[in-house]
């Protein structure tokens, strides 16, 4: 397995996380790589940066980000009042795929959330991301509930 270094993303990753976000077909349609970096990125970043339940990860091989992705820790009153997980926007340069490193990615991404007190840990996916569900499932995740998105 190759050596990775998770960390938290800074304003000059931007460009990189874009790209990632933008490199399949649903990201193409949704995504704008234009350089500068829109406003809308540089806002969105500024407020995940200032939320301490907001993680924008980032992770490293040999110095470059070959991956981005995004947990959510959210409090709540179900369930006892426990927290739960969310991961994010989970993205490997097309570059990367292919050698275990979405695996790592998503063990740190479950660790992170234990070690915040999260007793469940959920996830979305496309369901045209026929790969992506067969690797979540690999992972322990079950499609237990249907998921529902209201664009406004």
């Amino acid at each position: 397995m190759p050596s990775l270094n998770f960390r938290r993303a800074i304003e000059s990753d931007l460009p990189t996380i874009i790209e990632m976000l933008a490199d399949d077909e649903l990201g193409r349609q949704r995504e704008d790589i234009s350089v500068p970096v829109a406003e809308c990125y540089r806002q969105a970043f500024s407020a995940i940066s200032k939320d301490a339940n907001q993680y924008l990860a980032v992770v490293e091989m040999d110095g470059a980000v070959i991956g981005t992705l995004q947990l959510s820790f959210l409090p709540g009153l179900s369930h006892q009042g426990l927290w739960r997980g969310q991961i994010e926007s989970v993205r490997i340069s097309s570059k990367a795929r292919g050698g275990g490193i979405g695996r790592q990615m998503l063990d740190w991404a479950i660790a992170t959330c234990k070690e915040r007190g999260c007793r469940i840990i959920q996830l979305t996916s496309d369901k045209s991301r026929n790969d992506a569900i067969r690797f979540y499932e690999s992972l322990g995740f079950t499609a237990s509930h249907e998921g529902f998105k209201l664009k406004v």
